[in-house]
């Protein structure tokens, strides 16, 4: 089987930063993110992060074609609109680490990459030290109308793994739905585990 997961840190992430800002724009367009991304803007972002000390692409890779990625760095490297709600509510970030996206290609779930995604992901949080890990994840109403009927939210798997919402921790991030001319404010909901 040629499919295979690999943790990238320092200058080996540089090389697969397009390949993750295209993998963003196609998987975040799907519910619930709804996302109308743009190259230039995934360039820039991504750029931000691989330019963090500590920070890890762990990549999904069928044959030499990286098919998924999920990115982590320190919570002090994040922009102010992350880490401001943990500065407000616990001051030191030094053993807080922030997982960004996760993002894999429809036809390759299923396969344990997910599960690959969060172990790499924390190993390189306790690596640096690292005592909570977090993420966030978008907030929509149950009755939008472009919520597809029988989704499920991986909720039930990121409890699996040990992470539960924490009531209070809330940012939005700005984004341009799919279809809509203006970016709007999207909550997002921190989830935290220890490790």
């Amino acid at each position: 089987m040629s499919l295979h997961v690999r943790p990238l840190t320092a200058g080996a992430i540089e090389p697969y930063l397009r390949d993750l800002g295209r993998l963003r724009i196609r998987v975040f367009r799907d519910w619930p993110y709804l996302y109308e991304g743009s190259e230039d803007y995934e360039q820039q972002y991504l750029r931000a992060f691989a330019a963090a000390r500590d920070a890890v692409l762990v990549a999904a890779f069928d044959g030499e074609t990286v098919v998924g990625a999920a990115t982590a760095s320190p919570m002090a490297a994040q922009d102010a609109d992350v880490k401001q709600v943990f500065v407000d509510r616990r001051g030191d970030l030094s053993t807080i680490f922030y997982f960004g996206e996760s993002v894999l290609l429809p036809e390759y779930r299923g396969r344990g990459i997910g599960h690959a995604f969060f172990d790499a992901r924390e190993g390189q949080a306790r690596a640096c030290g690292a005592t909570i890990a977090t993420f966030c994840g978008v907030v929509r109403p149950e009755d939008h109308v472009l919520r597809p009927a029988g989704y499920r939210p991986l909720d039930a798997f990121w409890r699996k793994r040990g992470y539960a919402p924490m009531p209070g921790l809330v940012t939005s991030y700005r984004w341009r739905d799919i279809g809509e001319q203006q970016e709007t404010d999207h909550p997002m909901q921190f989830w935290l585990r220890a490790l």
